[in-house]
């Protein structure tokens, strides 16, 4: 039986270079993204190579976090919580932050991804993957960036507790580092953010994680490219 992969925000950008990855390396995917078209156009291209569900939705919303769970039919052997938002653009600071948008950043940013994964607990074997997809912005004082950095961070603590919590399981937070994606470009308005590497660039990094024997912990791209 293949492995199935369950990934959010699969409809562009560090998402779709994944699950694309692993339909090669025929894993079953189920795929969420807020944009049905864009969504419906990645499941086209991919149930040509495997076999793939896609939902559209947005996973701050319980009722679709269990559809994605319920699709993957009783077994999920990689979660992978990419999605997320950026929150205003441009990104003001935090004295001017209006905390009814951060507060929408909080909820999509971490606590979805912690109620996704409570609800895909049941179905996730020993030695299964969590990833959480994070950012240098958790772990760093950018001005700007305290919105979705605080977002991240949060997001980086449910993963190293959920570690302790589950030691058969093997849970990882994930930098990518700086890519050239639509959500990047968002916190940068005007400018030309092309010198930024493709998400493509991460997806072997990623991979390793998924099917290699790491540890549980916080890696980044550059960190396991250096070290393969």
């Amino acid at each position: 039986m293949p492995s199935t992969a369950l990934i959010t925000g699969a409809s562009r950008g560090l998402g779709l270079a994944l699950a694309r990855a692993l339909a090669d390396r025929e894993w079953r995917l189920v795929l969420d993204a807020r944009g049905a078209p864009a969504l419906e156009a990645a499941r086209r291209e991919l149930a040509q190579i495997t076999d793939v569900t896609a939902l559209a939705g947005d996973v701050a919303d319980d009722w679709h976090r269990a559809a994605l769970v319920d699709a993957a039919g009783g077994r999920i052997d990689a979660l992978v919580n990419n999605a997320s938002i950026l929150g205003m653009s441009p990104q003001p600071a935090l004295a001017d932050y209006p905390l009814a948008i951060l507060q929408n950043v909080l909820h999509v940013n971490a606590l979805a991804p912690l109620g996704l994964i409570q609800a895909a607990l049941p179905f996730l074997p020993a030695r299964a993957r969590v990833v959480n997809v994070t950012s240098d912005a958790a772990v760093e004082a950018y001005e700007g960036w305290g919105g979705y950095g605080s977002s991240k961070a949060t997001l980086e603590q449910l993963t190293r507790v959920l570690a302790a919590e589950r030691p058969q399981l093997n849970v990882y937070a994930f930098d990518p580092g700086d890519m050239n994606t639509a959500l990047h470009q968002a916190a940068f308005p005007g400018e030309d953010i092309s010198d930024r590497p493709p998400p493509e660039d991460s997806i072997p990094a990623l991979l390793e994680l998924l099917e290699g024997e790491l540890p549980s912990g916080r890696y980044r791209a550059t960190d396991l490219a250096v070290a393969s």
